[in-house]
């Protein structure tokens, strides 16, 4: 059992049985994200991968445009949670406090402290055209996918972010119970390993809501498959910044909503 898992016990009734059986269950811990002495964010996530969650955060809600913009981060677990200690650059800290963003993450919404309207409505990049991904290869992806989910095969509590190469091969999977937090880790993975991330696409076990499209075209992504559906404004969104969104995906159908043009 890792620092990701705690056991519980229950009571198991099936078949017209009743018995003890104990149980698996995912970790969920207080993680706050501190810029040069600053608390930006405390949200609840797994604490597995906390450098990768950090880094990916940074990117995604663009306090860093790039890892060179971090120059150090240290990890501390304490009795009341885990701090990701970080410190960037004088003008990325000064940016940071100008938009006053003090939220407390949670794993469902995505836009819980921020301040204003404007705030929510950010403008974002445009993803750049990338080679055309075969819908073989993302069937591949998706066979391939819960034989990596290995903390959700003992607990059926946490969402996967997956990295795909353009043949459909996982490169890169983390998860978590928050699905933010599994594509902000996935991020963080991609940024460390100096994976390409205009040559496959990341796969996710969740619904595709705003703010994962948002995340993907902050960090570059050009194709999101998720194997539930997407929401209006997470389609809105990624019409004007150019990222394909494939969704509802399954072993014998999917549903390509935008960027049709990524897939062969």
């Amino acid at each position: 059992m890792t620092k990701s898992q705690h056991a519980a016990e229950g009571l198991l009734i099936a078949g017209g049985l009743r018995q003890p059986v104990d149980r698996l269950l995912a970790a969920e811990v207080p993680v706050a994200l501190v810029y040069n002495g600053l608390c930006h964010v405390v949200m609840l996530a797994t604490p597995a991968d906390i450098p990768d969650l950090a880094l990916g955060f940074s990117l995604s809600e663009g306090i860093v445009a790039g890892p060179e913009d971090l120059l150090d981060l240290d990890v501390v677990h304490l009795p009341e949670g885990v701090e990701a200690r970080m410190t960037v650059t004088a003008r990325r800290f000064a940016g940071l406090k100008e938009r006053k963003r003090f939220l407390a993450g949670r794993t469902g919404c995505g836009l819980c402290g921020i301040e204003t309207l404007a705030a929510a409505n950010r403008v974002l990049p445009r993803v750049a055209p990338a080679p055309r991904i075969a819908a073989a290869a993302i069937r591949a992806a998706l066979a391939a996918l819960p034989d990596r989910q290995g903390l959700n095969a003992e607990t059926g509590a946490v969402h996967a972010a997956a990295w795909a190469d353009a043949e459909g091969r996982l490169l890169c999977v983390r998860e978590d119970v928050g699905r933010h937090n599994a594509l902000d880790k996935l991020v963080g993975a991609l940024l460390a390993a100096k994976i390409d991330r205009a040559a496959g696409f990341a796969l996710v076990t969740s619904r595709c809501s705003y703010e994962l499209v948002e995340k993907a075209a902050q960090a570059g992504i050009g194709l999101l498959v998720a194997i539930s559906a997407p929401t209006e404004r997470a389609l809105a969104t990624a019409r004007s910044a150019g990222v394909g969104i494939v969704a509802l995906a399954r072993a014998d159908s999917m549903i390509v909503f935008t960027g049709a043009e990524r897939i062969a």
